[in-house]
């Protein structure tokens, strides 16, 4: 029986460098804001993580990016980031995101992105690497989702 919904919540406050011209945030910074959310995705159920990638010499690029924009978020807003895992067959990563503006709770944004294995060589996988076949049967397959 395979679970889907494996979610992870992390807080990302808004900097300087993060704004535009219209003093808010610029559409491009929502990308590190799904990136933080996989790096304490990885932290909360280990063995999918940038560390353990860099291990085992196997990588997981980004092939498909989406993103939608609903409400704005400005300097030092705090931008609370849900990341959730969806599981899909085959060698791929595949995470949902939504980001709320913490002071209200309103929806800002939400994406999803789409990652490909690649061997050390850096060509395609089709076969799903040992680490992530470990961390499927540890928190999808049995549904462990308490670390």
């Amino acid at each position: 029986m395979l679970m889907d919904g494996l979610e992870d919540v992390c807080r990302v406050r808004v900097k300087f460098s993060e704004i535009d011209s219209m003093r808010r945030v610029w559409h491009g910074a929502y990308v590190a804001y799904f990136e933080d959310g996989r790096e304490s995705f990885g932290r909360h159920y280990p063995g999918i993580g940038y560390a353990d990638m860099q291990r085992s010499g196997i990588y997981a690029p980004i092939y498909d990016l989406h993103q939608r924009f609903y409400a704005p978020l400005a300097l030092d807003d705090v931008a609370v980031v849900h990341t959730r895992y969806v599981y899909r067959p085959g060698a791929r990563l595949d995470f949902e995101y939504k980001v709320y503006r913490e002071a209200d709770g309103v929806l800002c944004a939400e994406g999803s992105t789409v990652q490909l294995f690649i061997d050390v060589e850096g060509m395609l996988m089709v076969d799903l690497p040992d680490y992530y076949k470990e961390w499927q049967e540890r928190y999808v397959e049995r549904g462990d989702n308490h670390p």
